[in-house]
């Protein structure tokens, strides 16, 4: 039986085959095909997991052999397939016939006891096998649900002792297609959508944010509820599909900070980093080829509070995540990438000081710093934002005013509208804010009076070609929500009214 390991290099990693060799000599064990410092330190967690699980440990010249030897192995999830080929290669485990000629994936760090721990990154790894045509996994216990999801045929343990049952037994390792229905749901998002009260356009914008998945931009004074409205705007976000579900739970399982065991993420994550955040905490290609915060967002929010404090390197960095779906990192002697469709929300004050658009003023920053304060943003990254919205304090009667409607009933609308762009948009796969430019003529179609509107608002603001992209996807949207087929003029016209901002006018020209 051929025993397989897995290395992970980003998204997608390699399998790595677990070659042993028994041979007359001192006693000792040697590990070959670059391993880091974790995977030399297995030498002795097998020692001890061995002799403690009842096995006895060879008293031969041992040499692990971890192929292809040219790829950097790392972590501890060598432990449990080294073991087992030890096992295997002194004849103490024989496998069942259905298995002697086989291979399998093997995962788990072993402990000094014999017991099987956890590891991260088991979807990732079953992507791996899955592509490999290996069908028999083994795992720790503890990551059988999330192993299971990817319909092979997957085995936990959690004791290596139990080893020469579930070898010779092939019925322990069960085939569990589409086992997902009770995983956990994690509301992330504070309060409900109707805490949002007076602002119908901040309302409506969010809507159409939600349905089509366009980069917004809150700006306003402080007070004036952007923050507030970001943390109830998750509660209007239809649950992710299986596929995507599948895709957002192996990317938060490759990170050691990330809480995912055994289960499925069904919500879209929302991640918000500080505004003191590195590059590499944003983009990625920290140790251990940890996904940053852009991938750790994918087919969810990236939601950057206090925006204009970032450094603006960072700022401009999001450009081709963005325009890509997917970030590529390179470091010295290895390279990797993670996918990054997530949906860019900014929210800002207008000024340094904060005070500008305040009903009392008070605001003592001058033209040349504001205009400095908003170069941050850059043009670029600024002509990525399909919806910017300027967001005012609330007038106490509006304040004291009964709450709006619910996130269940806008939700609802959300979902309506995302159901349609499925349907007509299948053949991209992506909802209307990520629609390739080429196929914008066959998806977004104006009818006669919004192609002369078009044409003019694109004259008279200035809009780049990109803008003009801009305009139709989220005029499609709007009609996608309004349930029309055709972009008509009141759509375009929303459209324009949510872009025109922060293009060719100073922003508190407009508060």
């Amino acid at each position: 039986m051929d025993i397989f390991a897995y290395a992970g290099h980003g998204y997608e990693g390699s399998l790595v085959h677990v070659e042993v060799d028994l041979r007359r000599g001192i006693p000792g064990i040697e590990v070959v095909g670059l391993p880091d410092n974790a995977v030399r330190e297995a030498r002795q967690r097998v020692r001890a997991g061995i002799r403690n699980s009842g096995f006895t440990f060879p008293l031969d010249r041992i040499l692990i052999n971890l192929a292809p030897a040219g790829l950097k192995k790392g972590g501890a999830s060598f432990d449990l397939p080294i073991a087992i080929s030890l096992l295997l290669a002194s004849g103490q485990v024989r496998p069942g016939t259905a298995l002697a000629s086989g291979r399998m994936l093997i995962l788990g760090e072993l402990e000094l006891s014999g017991r099987v721990r956890s590891i991260r990154g088991t979807l990732a790894a079953m992507a791996a096998a899955k592509s490999a045509g290996i069908t028999h996994i083994l795992v720790p216990s503890s990551n059988v649900r999330e192993a299971a999801s990817s319909a092979l045929k997957v085995a936990g343990i959690e004791y290596l002792s139990e080893l020469s049952d579930l070898l010779s037994d092939t019925k322990r390792f069960l085939f569990q297609p589409g086992d997902h229905g009770e995983y956990p749901s994690e509301e992330a998002c504070i309060g409900d959508f109707s805490d949002i009260k007076g602002s119908s356009l901040l309302r409506r914008a969010l809507e159409i944010a939600a349905a089509g998945r366009h980069h917004l931009l809150l700006f306003g004074p402080p007070g004036s509820g952007k923050t507030m409205s970001i943390d109830r705007y998750p509660s209007i976000l239809p649950d992710l599909d299986l596929e995507r579900s599948l895709e957002v739970t192996r990317i938060h399982s490759l990170d050691p900070f990330s809480n995912v065991s055994g289960t499925l993420m069904v919500r879209p994550p929302v991640r918000r980093p500080h505004h003191s955040a590195t590059r590499e905490g944003l983009i990625g290609g920290e140790k251990e080829n940890r996904p940053g915060e852009v991938a750790l967002a994918h087919e969810g929010v990236l939601f950057l509070d206090e925006a204009l404090e970032f450094r603006e390197s960072l700022l401009q960095s999001l450009r081709e995540p963005i325009e890509r779906g997917r970030v590529d990192i390179s470091r010295s002697g290895s390279s990797y990438w993670f996918p990054t469709r997530f949906q860019l929300i900014l929210a800002t004050n207008v000024c340094p000081c904060g005070r500008l658009g305040r009903p009392d003023g008070g605001c003592g920053c001058t033209e040349k710093e504001i205009a400095r304060y908003w170069r941050k943003a850059g043009a670029a990254l600024m002509d990525r934002i399909d919806i910017r919205v300027p967001c005012s304090p609330l007038a106490p009667e509006l304040f004291l005013g009964p709450p709006g409607e619910g996130s269940g009933v806008v939700r609802e609308r959300v979902r309506l509208a995302r159901d349609r762009e499925e349907r007509r948009n299948r053949e991209e796969g992506v909802l209307n804010g990520f629609l390739p430019d080429a196929k914008l003529h066959r998806y977004c179609v104006l009818d006669r009076e919004a192609g002369l509107l078009f044409s003019q608002a694109v004259e008279r603001f200035a809009f780049s070609s990109r803008a003009s992209a801009s305009l139709l996807r989220v005029g499609r949207t709007i009609a996608d929500l309004d349930g029309k087929e055709k972009i008509d003029a009141e759509a375009l016209c929303e459209a324009v009214a949510f872009r025109r901002f922060g293009d060719r006018d100073l922003f508190w020209c407009r508060l």
